[in-house]
């Protein structure tokens, strides 16, 4: 038997094929059986106000596809456009773009999205900065975001009997 494990906190939320889903007061592990179901951690999650800049469109779109909500071959479209623009902003510390590309080829938008997290502004830190940015820069955030977590899939092995 074989699944995706997931180890929710408490309180914490996610999507499930696009169903809201919020864990209750205790540390739970859920294991998920459907091949290519469509999860996302809301708590790696940004919203359309927050993707402002190439790089986080690039990210939000990636989200999308991670979700379900818009067709992969569309978000391949949208996150390639995104990262057009994000290589021809001014110099800066950029992600790797060839192996953006490759994880696009793939259709992998879930690597898509840890590798642009660091890239992205910690929320937090943002609302606390002056209006300057604390980012003058325009380098990665010294207060990381943190990376999205990989969901892992673990097989168990048939016990055999003796």
């Amino acid at each position: 038997m074989s699944g995706l494990i997931l180890k929710l906190r408490p309180n914490e939320e996610l999507l499930i094929n696009g169903v809201r889903i919020e864990n209750g007061d205790r540390k739970t592990r859920l294991r998920i059986k459907t091949e290519n179901a469509h999860i996302l951690r809301l708590r790696d999650a940004i919203t359309p106000a927050e993707a402002t800049t190439p790089i986080k469109r690039a990210y939000y779109e990636a989200q999308l596809a991670v979700a379900g909500q818009i067709p992969k071959a569309q978000a391949v479209i949208l996150v390639e456009r995104a990262l057009e623009e994000a290589r021809d902003a001014p110099p800066r510390p950029m992600p790797d773009f060839d192996r953006l590309t490759a994880l696009i080829d793939a259709g992998d938008f879930y690597q898509i999205m840890r590798s642009l997290a660091p890239y992205l502004i910690n929320r937090q830190a943002a609302a606390a900065a002056p209006a300057a940015g604390a980012n003058a820069k325009n380098e990665p955030s010294t207060t990381k975001r943190r990376a999205p977590r990989v969901l892992r899939q673990r097989k168990t092995a048939a016990v055999s009997a003796k």
